[in-house]
Order: C-alpha cells, then structure tokens, then sequence
C-alpha cells in the first residue's frame, strides 16, 4: 500500500467509506462498493477490516483470480504468510500471470525472502505472454 494519505485525501477517504458502507447495508454483495472498500480501509489503516472485506470478496467471486491476488497481497499485510502463499498459489491456478506487478508490489515485501516467492516468480516466468 502507499503511504498514507493525510488532509483532504484522508477526508475524502473517509466519505467515500461510508458511502460504500451506507451501500452495502442495502446491497452486501456488491462486488463494486467491496473492491473500493477493501482498499480505502487499507488506505486508512483499518487494515483487518480491509482483509475481511478482501475475504468476503473471494467468497463472492471464487473464480477471480485479481481478487484472489489482493486477498494474498492483504494477507501478507498482516503478516499472514502461509495463507498468503496459499492465496498467491490460488490466484496463478485462477490466471493471475502479470509478473512485473508481483516484482514490484510493495505488499508482497514480507514474502520475498521465502523459496515460494521465487518459485511463484519461476512459474510466471514461463508462462507464454
């Protein structure tokens, strides 16, 4: 995640949570309100109210493999790191193959000194583009 936001950012943030909260207790399954949320609650540093709406997402949508990705990324946030390998190793099986987001995703920072990070990597590699 970036660092985080301050002044009107931060404000600004905060109103559009509650707009997709105020969203989501007429409509809970509204994948789009859920994609914002659960990175605005990161943004905000909420951060396991980010991971569980990450959750509720792939309970939602168990076949993208993005979600699949962010939910890995949330994971190893929160120093999760078994659940985040799973989830990583979940999201390749669904599709996931973009490489260079994996290289240089800042969230996946905790997983990187770990043989499966690079044998995540090995395996993106070979995939035909």
């Amino acid at each position: 995640m970036a660092d985080a936001p301050s002044g009107l950012d931060l404000a600004g943030l905060r109103f559009q949570i509650g707009i997709c909260e105020e969203i989501l207790r007429h409509a809970p399954a509204d994948t789009e309100a859920l994609r914002f949320l659960a990175h605005a609650y990161f943004s905000v540093g909420r951060k396991e109210e980010g991971l569980a709406t990450d959750r509720r997402l792939a309970e939602l949508l168990p076949r993208d493999a993005r979600v699949r990705y962010n939910l890995a990324c949330s994971c190893a946030l929160l120093g999760g790191k078994e659940e985040a390998f799973q989830r990583l190793r979940e999201a390749c099986e669904l599709g996931f193959d973009d490489l260079n987001l994996l290289r240089r995703d800042r969230d996946l920072d905790s997983l990187r000194d770990d043989a499966r990070f690079r044998e995540i990597e090995r395996l993106l590699a070979k995939r035909p583009k």
